[in-house]
């Protein structure tokens, strides 16, 4: 019949113990884990929000923060981002703030809505969406580029 040529890693793995299995199974879980918390990393340095000492904990869909930032705005900005990313379900907020003040509104972005009907609702004006847009950014990009499930900040109004 002659040699025949199989891929080395395919196949039944019958000559690892359950021991070296569970190890590269736990090996593999940590190695998705930080590529994770890397691209968490990701969201939050892309902001460019200062913020101190900043660390990231993981723990299945939940992701811890901790650091140190000048303003309230800053500190829902990252726990707005870090909550925007699809398979995180909740975020423990542990930042401090040099400044508090007051703690805005969130608000879950449902279908048909826009900034301008989100201001309305809370502002009673339409025309204040730019307040909403602002407060939001550099997460929103374009005041027409809201999904629903997205949660923003609705500060509120300067008196």
């Amino acid at each position: 019949m002659g040699l025949f040529s199989f891929l080395k890693k395919a196949g039944s793995d019958i000559f690892k113990s359950k021991e070296e299995k569970a190890a590269e199974a736990a090996a593999e879980a940590a190695a998705r884990k930080q590529q994770r918390l890397t691209a968490l990393r990701g969201v939050v340095d892309g902001l460019a929000l200062p913020i101190s000492d900043l660390e990231l904990e993981l723990d299945d869909d939940k992701v811890t923060v901790y650091g140190q930032t000048e303003s309230q705005a800053d500190k829902e900005k990252v726990v707005l981002a870090l909550g925007n990313v699809a398979g995180i379900a909740t975020v423990d907020d542990r930042i401090s703030v040099v400044k508090p003040a007051p703690q805005a509104q969130f608000y879950e972005v449902k279908s048909g809505d826009s900034l301008s009907k989100i201001a309305k609702a809370h502002y009673g004006d339409p025309m204040k969406y730019p307040v909403i847009f602002e407060a939001n950014k550099p997460m929103l990009k374009d005041p027409n580029l809201i999904y629903p499930g997205q949660v923003l900040r609705i500060p509120a109004l300067e008196k």
